[in-house]
């Protein structure tokens, strides 16, 4: 809320949520304090299914994640950079989404549930944003990474060595964390005075923007160069590196290498697909937004970050033999690490 107004009722206006407050024109001027999340689409009908099916798949989502980052932290033949950053991948997703997923269950429950204060509005967007560009900028790193271990494997251990790997996660975090602030303050500098219900099952920008009584055309540009362009850009590098990957994999004699090659490229490329395509389309059309458009974010959103653990173990052989030694199902001795082949693990 602007720092000139001052509150003076609440309800009188019509619009559930909102508050009157006394600007310094001494004129009235209503102002959101709630949002009203419509949520999906066609969830409404049958709400008792589609709680229990978000929460097998949140549970599912946790569950692989956490277990992959436990994996990766505690087993030493899992030490390569490519591993480091599965794992921040993997925490990543855990969190994308508990940020999204239980409202979207609580709704389901109760009208209650779908009510959000203005507060908890800016904190669900930034952290949405923040987690979800960090994740951006970590799969073109972790493309970087590949590139450099099949198309450069004799100065892969000296270019990507435990500082430089951890030095490149750092970095993700920090431009995820700027990028977020920057278009949370934007979003929010703007006055909301009604109507408040927000057409989607979070909030975030581009619904979010409908419901600001301001001009949004500086947002939607800062939205558009940001978000479009940083999106875009990185998806450009990440299909630059795999196609010298792709290049470098052909010239592999042996079958089990250029197998081993593929199976590690193809599990990325794959997450990429599912994670980049569905918001681009989003946020390149915010005039798009809306109940019916939530079903693309629901991809990267609630289903990517759940089939992400399945995607990278079961097409990963170390992975695969270092979640049995986790489980008790094997030992180290009884099932040793692969020999890498051109910088892979």
């Amino acid at each position: 809320m602007p720092a000139d107004v001052t509150v003076v009722a609440e309800g009188r206006t019509g619009c559930s949520g909102c508050v009157t407050v006394m600007a310094t024109e001494d004129s009235n001027q209503t102002v959101v304090s709630h949002f009203f999340l419509e949520g999906l689409m066609y969830t409404t009908e049958h709400p008792s299914f589609f709680f229990l099916l978000f929460l097998l798949i949140y549970t599912i989502t946790l569950t692989g994640n956490l277990l992959i980052l436990i994996t990766v932290a505690s087993d030493p033949h899992l030490s390569s950079p490519m591993y480091h950053f599965l794992g921040h991948l993997s925490f990543l997703d855990a969190s994308l989404s508990t940020v999204t997923v239980p409202k979207v269950m609580a709704g389901l429950l109760s009208l209650d549930g779908k009510v959000i204060s203005l507060q908890s509005c800016a904190v669900q967007l930034y952290c949405f944003h923040f987690l979800a560009s960090t994740e951006c900028f970590l799969y073109t790193v972790m493309a970087y990474d590949r590139y450099l271990a099949i198309c450069q494997p004799l100065h892969y251990p000296v270019a990507m060595d435990r500082r430089k790997c951890a030095g490149l996660a750092g970095v993700t975090w920090a431009l995820g964390a700027v990028h977020s602030a920057i278009h949370t303050s934007l979003t929010f500098r703007l006055l909301y005075c009604g109507p408040n219900h927000v057409a989607y099952f979070f909030c975030d920008i581009p619904p979010v923007l409908k419901l600001a009584c301001a001009d949004t055309a500086i947002n939607e540009l800062a939205m558009l160069a940001s978000i479009g362009i940083v999106a875009v850009a990185c998806l450009i590098i990440i299909i630059f590196s795999y196609g010298f990957i792709a290049v470098a994999v052909l010239q592999i004699r042996s079958p089990e290498g250029r197998q081993r090659a593929f199976s590690t490229c193809t599990s990325h490329l794959t997450v990429v697909c599912l994670y980049y395509i569905p918001p681009v389309c989003i946020y390149l059309q915010p005039h798009s937004s809306g109940a019916g458009a939530g079903a693309p974010a629901v991809f990267y959103t609630i289903v990517t970050p759940a089939l992400n653990p399945f995607i990278y173990t079961l097409r990963n052989k170390a992975m695969k033999q270092a979640l049995r030694r986790l489980l008790g199902q094997g030992s180290a001795a009884g099932s040793p690490p692969h020999q890498p082949v051109l910088g892979l693990p």
